[in-house]
């Protein structure tokens, strides 16, 4: 991704995450994006590319602060993951997750509801195999979408309990 387009994409997230989809008029996204209208329109033709691609670059901000640098031990990177997922509840996500808000914006909008999969998807696969749970992925997913869920309502204490659960769910080791 280019500077201007990275510049373009982490405004619009901001700008959505704040307002919601609706809300922001485009001389909003276009000053959250801090580019002329000009160069808002030649990176994002649309308001469905603006919304697409704040949240591409979301998912890319998500995984990386998830996976990058986990422990090695299959436990201890399940307890990070969560307590990363704990992280990004507080700092980022304080209304909930910024996937399903879009979609349910814009039901008909099958491009978002793909990127929303893939993003679930992803999320789950990258945490099956960096805790040695290949095979466990709905279970995890479970687990990561119920801690967004509930951490509005109950904080700390929904990480504890994201962790008592996924802490049923067997590694590659036991049998």
């Amino acid at each position: 991704m280019t500077d201007t387009k990275l510049k373009i994409a982490a405004g619009l997230e901001r700008a959505f995450a704040k307002g919601g989809f609706a809300e922001p008029s485009v001389d909003d996204l276009r000053e959250a994006a801090d580019v002329s209208l000009r160069t808002l329109y030649k990176y994002t033709p649309s308001r469905a590319d603006m919304v697409h691609l704040a949240l591409e670059h979301r998912h890319q901000r998500y995984i990386d602060l998830l996976f990058t640098n986990l422990p090695e031990a299959p436990d201890k990177a399940l307890s990070a993951i969560i307590d990363r997922v704990g992280v990004w509840m507080e700092t980022e996500a304080s209304h909930g997750c910024l996937f399903h808000a879009a979609v349910a914006a814009s039901p008909g909008d099958q491009m978002l509801r793909d990127l929303l999969s893939r993003h679930k998807v992803e999320v789950a696969t990258k945490a099956a195999i960096a805790t040695g749970r290949q095979g466990y992925e709905i279970e995890l997913n479970l687990i990561l979408e119920g801690l967004t869920q509930s951490f509005t309502l109950h904080g700390a204490q929904a990480i504890a309990a994201a962790k008592r659960l996924a802490g049923g769910i067997p590694t590659h080791s036991n049998p």
